[in-house]
């Protein structure tokens, strides 16, 4: 495990240049991600003034004359935990229309304002809006991220890469939370994501809604972390609780909006009819899906069906924090129709090249494990870049016409 201390965060590039032509940039992402550090960093390096809504009495100051306290603002500020004041966002709004200075405010929030149309509508056009995730393998690493560039361009080489082996177990169950990281031990920084789920429900969640059963929202993220790289199915979760169907749902859709949980939105295609059109279920961090379910390396060792569900959801996390870095817009979907061929990650980049990853927990691959790979570049024609098997094997090795196996330490290592 890489030594806790301040990691380079790939979206930091995108942010100086957000700052430099844009007059409101929020970071958002989970609680707990390194958001704080990252803004702080930053603004100190340009000259801002540092403000946290978590501190009661500025918070306070906020609710009660926003008008006030955006006027009495310094000419740059960073503003930390903005959504637990969004009756501040239409000040904003006034404050960057009579003059819009470049980098004029920094925001973070810990709830995603996209969810929320009064706060996203009032900065349309004003604001620029960029995810921070956990920490990256590769950013823990310290290293430049090269997989998705290569899944792009020229395709895969052949070579051979160590297994990882009981080392992806140990990835798996620690997470990308910095301040698990930062306990060496397996089981206190299980202990911190217990305590980080009990504290993001008493208080975010209290705040963004009015829940009648919150103790309902733990159980409820357990049986998700159960379910993570499976198609989302409402009844299984609403199964052991006296809630509707619809109740279940709204709780899911609120675990979204803070970045707890993931939908993963199906890949459509006019050639193919017979689509599954449900989306999947991915945890936000395996640490925490891991801590929620009880699970260290070890079980995982003795559980191949879970290992295989928290490897998809791993890569997946893994993926989307390396896209989080690139300047082009990698979309994220998943592949299955009727007649049982699926594709555990499609990536669409800018809408045109499409390339699909399917993930294996085992040490070899076969050509059947390019099933769904084939049907996905029959459909994609042109716009194929490449089809890849991740597997926890040694030898990256072509399967035919831009498919290949790869071993999954290639994603993590340059």
């Amino acid at each position: 495990m890489a030594d806790p201390g301040i990691y380079p965060r790939l979206v930091e590039p995108r942010l100086d240049e957000a700052l430099a032509d844009t007059p409101v940039v929020l970071i958002h992402g989970p609680r707990q991600c390194g958001k704080t550090t990252l803004a702080r960093m930053v603004g100190e390096r340009r000259g801002y003034t540092y403000f946290s809504f978590d501190d009661d009495v500025v918070l306070a100051a906020a609710r009660e004359d926003p008008v006030g306290f955006v006027g009495d603002l310094p000419e740059r500020a960073v503003l930390d935990e903005v959504q637990r004041v969004p009756e501040l966002f239409t000040t904003l709004k006034s404050t960057v229309d009579r003059d819009r200075v470049p980098g004029r405010f920094l925001l973070t929030g810990s709830a995603n304002v996209l969810l929320v149309p009064k706060l996203a509508d009032s900065l349309a056009g004003r604001m620029e809006i960029l995810r921070l995730h956990p920490l990256a393998q590769v950013e823990l690493a310290r290293t430049s991220p090269t997989f998705l560039n290569v899944l792009f361009g020229a395709g895969f080489k052949m070579g051979n890469w160590p297994r990882l082996g009981d080392e992806l177990r140990e990835r798996i169950v620690a997470g990308g939370y910095p301040a698990a990281l930062a306990r060496q031990a397996p089981q206190r920084r299980a202990a911190w994501y217990r305590d980080y789920i009990e504290t993001l429900v008493q208080r975010d969640i209290r705040d963004l809604a009015r829940i009648r059963l919150l103790d309902a929202l733990p159980r409820l993220l357990t049986l998700a972390a159960g379910q993570t790289a499976r198609l989302l199915n409402v009844s299984d979760l609403s199964s052991p609780f006296q809630l509707s169907r619809q109740t279940i749902r709204d709780y899911v859709t609120l675990l979204t909006r803070v970045f707890l949980l993931e939908e993963l939105p199906p890949w459509h295609n006019n050639r193919l009819r017979r689509l599954i059109k449900t989306p999947k279920l991915h945890l936000g961090d395996t640490g925490l899906a891991c801590a929620l379910l009880g699970v260290d390396a070890d079980a995982l060792k003795a559980d191949r069906t879970l290992l295989g569900q928290l490897l998809e959801t791993f890569v997946f996390q893994e993926l989307r924090r390396q896209a989080s870095g690139r300047e082009d817009v990698l979309n994220f979907y998943h592949f299955r129709d009727k007649d049982g061929a699926e594709v555990d990650i499609v990536l669409e980049m800018s809408g045109q090249q499409v390339a699909a990853i399917e993930i294996k927990a085992a040490a070899t691959v076969t050509a059947s494990d390019f099933r769904g790979l084939r049907k996905l570049r029959q459909a994609s024609g042109k716009r194929f870049s490449a089809g890849v098997v991740l597997y926890d094997g040694e030898t990256a090795m072509p399967f035919g016409d831009n498919l290949y196996a790869v071993p999954i330490r290639r994603i993590l290592e340059t």
